[in-house]
């Protein structure tokens, strides 16, 4: 009779556990995924910081924030879409819009001078908004989080990218690179 309590109780306890923390779809190791970081290929979103560089026009030069709809606004060329571009693109688009009866052989350049936040949640000291920096990992995530708290599971991570509602649990066997507006989640152990 003792043993069929035991069980019971611990069948209780493990159906309680369950429903404390949501199941991400996959876990994957982290020398499995590629990595990221801003590079060329970067893609801007609302959050991140341009400076954008006219050559030769020092009034059209200018720092923009990515606006919450995706777009910059700039003087003469007005409200440009930089959402989901390379800087590169974006610096194309104004160059194109400045030439059409504004300048002559106008030279571009826009500069991500500040990425969007990177958010870390669950068992650090400071779960937040954190500034990301260029090559950020997961380690240097929870380095400005203020570190694991003592009940953290130190090996693993949750993350989620920005725009996805997909979690992935990602086993930190090297350093795992971020993005910015990824959300990371530090679970509980409980052994």
């Amino acid at each position: 009779m003792r043993k069929l309590s035991c069980v019971a109780m611990l069948a209780l306890f493990l159906a309680g556990c369950a429903g404390q923390v949501p199941a991400p779809a996959s876990t994957i190791v982290a020398s499995s995924m590629a990595e990221s970081s801003p590079a060329e290929d970067y893609r801007l979103g609302p959050g991140d910081k341009l400076q954008l560089i006219v050559y030769g026009e020092q009034n059209l030069t200018s720092e923009q924030l990515v606006a919450a709809d995706g777009s910059v606004t700039v003087p003469l060329a007005g409200r440009v879409v930089a959402e989901g571009k390379t800087s590169h693109e974006v610096a194309a688009e104004i160059q194109t819009r400045l030439a059409d009866g504004f300048l002559r052989n106008p030279a571009v350049v826009a500069v991500v001078t500040a990425y969007r936040p990177f958010y870390i949640l669950g068992e650090v000291n400071n779960p937040g908004q954190y500034e990301y920096a260029v090559g950020m990992t997961a380690r240097d995530a929870v380095a400005k989080a203020g570190g694991y708290t003592y009940r953290a599971k130190k090996n693993e991570i949750v993350l989620r990218h920005e725009k996805t509602t997909e979690e992935v649990r990602v086993i930190l066997d090297q350093d795992f690179r971020i993005r910015p507006g990824d959300t990371l989640r530090i679970d509980e152990r409980y052994f």
